[in-house]
């Protein structure tokens, strides 16, 4: 017996006219393939399950102290509103992370889409039968599938919320990477009047993943997630962090035809805008984008404080106001990491690539980029 959104999935008029054939395909076949990607898409959510159980990550999350900023645009969007949340994506522990933050604050749980390679094994039956997570198919021209996606996007954002990352995968070079549009077009053939977009926007002191991407700055291929998750577990020794979860200021969609490319993109760029805008600025980014191969603690102080300056007229989310508070905080943790040195007085780059990750975090904010070590 089918449930009520892939039947109303399979009622929609763009899924009618791909099953009646034409793409290269019987209408048998274009049948079984849409069902096929129904079967995978499906989800079911059961967040109180979800927050009684010991999750996978639980010894991993649990270094990670969660901050929530601006909460009340999440609280007052929720109220009167369906909700898509766009975020920025830093590390695999965002998906944990975020909507927990949402969960302590008791604000009704959305929806997460993510990486279908994050649903293998018993984390995939746990994001599958309990998160209600969405497994995305990435990069992907099927338009069986593409169609098939963006009807069950459209159908969940009828019972639910939707959490999602415009930016598609994690960034790899730390910078915030333009907004892809699929899901967000998705989104908006809803049709909801009452449809808004929350920005939210991730920072943390320390990356969970930090070498693993910086050392390729660019993704090359999908590793699988198991070997992630050991080389993840492998990290969190010693490992300690804050995350920062801000929220914006509900964006409403509703004038945005998701049949005009322009106002799609459009929308798209506006909402990078604001996560970028609304990006916590935090010591450990201020630190690596100040730093030289080898510096005195004052010249970095120094350094630190006009970068300062030029962030603040920028009116960026500034999580430290001065340099000697900046390197008081940051230094610890990145020596401690290993990136880098303290030898004599004298601060010393040991991961130049770990560090200019960290830089191109806020690298959006400056207005001369690209300018670390």
């Amino acid at each position: 017996m089918l449930d009520d959104i892939t039947q109303a999935v399979l009622a929609r008029e763009e899924v009618v006219k791909y099953l009646r054939g034409g793409y290269g395909e019987t209408g048998a076949q274009a049948r079984d393939r849409i069902h096929g990607y129904l079967d995978e898409l499906r989800t079911r959510q059961r967040y109180k399950i979800y927050r009684a159980l010991q999750h996978p990550l639980y010894p991993i999350l649990r270094k990670i102290e969660r901050k929530a900023e601006q909460l009340q645009y999440a609280i007052e969007a929720t109220r009167a509103h369906r909700v898509v949340y766009a975020s920025n994506h830093k590390s695999h522990t965002d998906y944990l992370v975020e909507p927990l933050v949402l969960d302590d604050n008791g604000i009704r749980p959305p929806v997460i889409a993510a990486s279908i390679h994050l649903f293998g094994g018993p984390l995939g039956l746990l994001h599958r039968h309990v998160t209600g997570a969405i497994p995305i198919r990435r990069n992907t021209k099927d338009p069986a599938y593409l169609v098939t996606l963006k009807a069950y996007v459209a159908e969940v954002l009828k019972q639910h919320d939707l959490f999602f990352y415009p930016e598609g995968g994690r960034s790899y070079s730390g910078e915030l990477k333009p907004a892809k549009t699929g899901l967000l077009h998705a989104a908006l053939t809803a049709n909801r009047a009452d449809l808004v977009v929350v920005p939210t926007s991730i920072a943390y002191d320390l990356v969970l993943e930090d070498r693993i991407l910086a050392r390729q700055r660019v993704k090359k291929r999908q590793r699988a997630f198991a070997r992630e998750l050991a080389e993840m577990v492998r990290y969190a020794v010693g490992y300690r962090s804050r995350a920062f979860v801000t929220f914006g200021p509900p964006i409403p969609v509703a004038d945005c035809d998701p049949q005009s490319r322009s106002d799609v993109l459009e929308l798209a760029r506006l909402i990078r805008a604001r996560i970028g805008a609304q990006y916590k600025v935090l010591p450990t980014a201020v630190f690596a984008a100040a730093m030289h191969p080898s510096t005195t603690r004052r010249d970095l102080e120094g350094r630190i404080d006009r970068l300062l300056e030029e962030l603040a007229a920028r009116h960026a989310n500034l999580g430290v106001t001065t340099g000697r508070d900046a390197v008081d905080a940051a230094a610890e943790p990145l020596v401690t990491r290993g990136i880098v040195v303290l030898e004599r007085g004298r601060f010393r780059v040991r991961e130049r690539s770990v560090l200019r990750y960290y830089a191109r975090t806020i690298e959006h904010l400056l207005v001369t980029q690209g300018r670390t070590h």
